[in-house]
Order: C-alpha cells, then structure tokens, then sequence
C-alpha cells in the first residue's frame, strides 16, 4: 500500500471518528418528551450507572420501544446490533475469566449465555417491561414475552454500545450475571447442551444420529400441547414431548422430572428399545436415553 493511500485512508478515518463524536455529543441531549427522560434515566440507574453516563438517549428510546407501538421507530434495528454486542461481552468476560479453558468449551458456554431465555431473564430482573413502550395487546401476550424481553434486553445493549463504540456502559452491570450463569453451565457435565451430548454419544457408539420428529397437533395460539416432538434412533422412539411453539435454537436447559417437566407445564415420557418406561432404570445407556428427553425440553419447546 502506498504512503499516500495510507494517509488518505488514516485521514478518513479520523474525520470518521470526529463526525461521530460530535454525533455522540448532539444525541446525548435530553429527550423533549421530560416524563420519558425521567423514565429512561431511571432506567439507567437501575442498571448501575450514572443518571449523567454518555448514554444516546434517542437510541436508548428506540431500544425501549416494541414495534407494536411504532412500526417504524422501534427496537428492531437495533436488536441486529445487539445480537453481535452481547457475544462480544460474553466471550471478552469467558476469554478473561476462565483462563484455562479451551476454544470449544467457551464457544459452548457462550452458546448457553446468549439464549433469549437468559437474556430474558436477566431483563426481567430489571423490569424491561416497565420501561418498554408497548401496546396492550402486545404485552397480554405471554408466550411471546420471553422473545420480547431478549430483544428489547439486545436491543439495549446496542443503545449502550452506540453509545461509546466499546463495552464500558455494559459489563460493570451485565458481568455478575455472566459470572453466575456461566458457573451454573461449567457445572454441567454437558455443558447444558443436552442435544450435542446425545448426539455425540449415538454417533460415538453406533456411528449415527438420532431423528427428530415434530407434528403440529393443533392451531390454538399458545396451547401448552400445540406441538408434539420424538427423538427417533434406528427405528425405535426414545423420547416425546409437547409443547406450546417450535424450537429456537440456543434455548437454556430446564430440569426434567421424568415422565413429566419440573414445572408442569410439559409432558414427556421417556421408553426404552421395546418401548417399556425406562424411568429409573440405570447404565450408561439408559443416561444418554434420558438426554433424549432432555433435549425436547429444552431445545425443541419454549414454554
């Protein structure tokens, strides 16, 4: 690359950055909207920082408002941002915090922390709901209101980002959530990955993979029992369980009571080769069974 290229493109480069300072500085005026100001800062202190913190409240606003109250003015663009942001400081707070652990097991870990069940858990805990400009109609929506409070947590997280171009109105909130997550799934012999476990051990004992069947039983929106899905494995059923929606990948583990989840809100009944119950029936076999169960629970369903 020539001398002068380098320095047309350095150049460039520093009128880039200018400009957005100074697009920095005009979006962090206050909103005209005073009550909506009021909110929003509110909003950030809950988050642990500063009512005064260099945050775009503009974008901040957009984060917290669901395209049912404005099809164009919401969250959604910034959600495609976020999506990248919250990867970004999961595998910073990973890379930093388990030193010793390699390339395939943080890329597992990060998998789990970045599901819409744990983001939307983490936005719970501050009361996203309460801040999110929403129609009514939207918000009597249960079933969709974990994928709601994960893209509006996303969307948040790109506001901040936008904010400063790094990660320094995010992780002194968002790392002690990270911390007590990810020490959850290092628990987990399976990294909570309860499909890939079953599927290496079919394809490391019998060199092939399980089958996954899923049947709409019904059109009612939100039906406990609207879907119904199988692991199949050589011709004979491992696993089934209903649910009220389709699979979403990256969904966080829930614990299974056999014949039936922890919460009673979907039923699964595990049978062996010859389809007898196979609940409480032990060997090493019949554990990579139960991961079948496991698997529709928490990765084909969300409830």
């Amino acid at each position: 690359m020539s001398l002068f290229r380098t320095e047309n493109l350095f150049g460039k480069r520093q009128n880039l950055k200018l400009k957005t300072q100074n697009s920095t500085q005009n979006s962090q005026m206050p909103l005209s909207d005073p009550r909506r100001q009021k909110q929003l800062r509110q909003f950030i202190e809950k988050l642990g920082l500063s009512g005064q913190a260099p945050v775009k409240w503009e974008l901040l606003d957009l984060a917290l408002t669901h395209p049912s109250a404005s099809p164009q003015a919401n969250y959604e663009r910034l959600e495609f941002v976020g999506d990248a942001v919250v990867k970004l400081a999961a595998a910073e707070f990973l890379f930093e915090t388990y030193l010793d652990a390699h390339e395939g097991e943080l890329s597992a870990i990060r998998g789990m922390l970045v599901s819409d069940r744990l983001l939307a858990q983490i936005a719970d805990s501050y009361g996203f709901d309460r801040y999110l400009i929403i129609a009514n109609s939207a918000l009597a929506d249960k079933v969709g209101q974990e994928t709601r409070l994960a893209a509006a947590f996303e969307a948040v997280l790109a506001a901040l980002y936008l904010s400063t171009y790094n990660l320094s109105l995010i992780r002194p909130w968002l790392d002690s959530h990270l911390h007590r997550f990810s020490e959850t799934i290092r628990r987990d012999p399976t990294l909570q990955n309860y499909k890939g476990a079953l599927q290496a051990w079919t394809q490391a004992s019998y060199q092939s993979l399980p089958e996954y069947r899923v049947t709409e039983l019904g059109q009612v929106y939100g039906d406990v029992e609207r879907f119904m899905a199988e692991v199949w494995f050589q011709g004979q059923l491992w696993g089934r369980g209903k649910g009220s929606r389709r699979r979403r990948q990256n969904r966080q583990p829930r614990k299974l009571r056999f014949g039936r989840c922890s919460r009673g809100r979907m039923k699964g009944r595990m049978r062996g080769p010859g389809g007898e119950g196979i609940e409480g029936a032990g060997g090493e076999e019949d554990r990579n069974r139960r991961l079948s169960d496991l698997w529709l629970i928490t990765e084909e369903f969300i409830n």
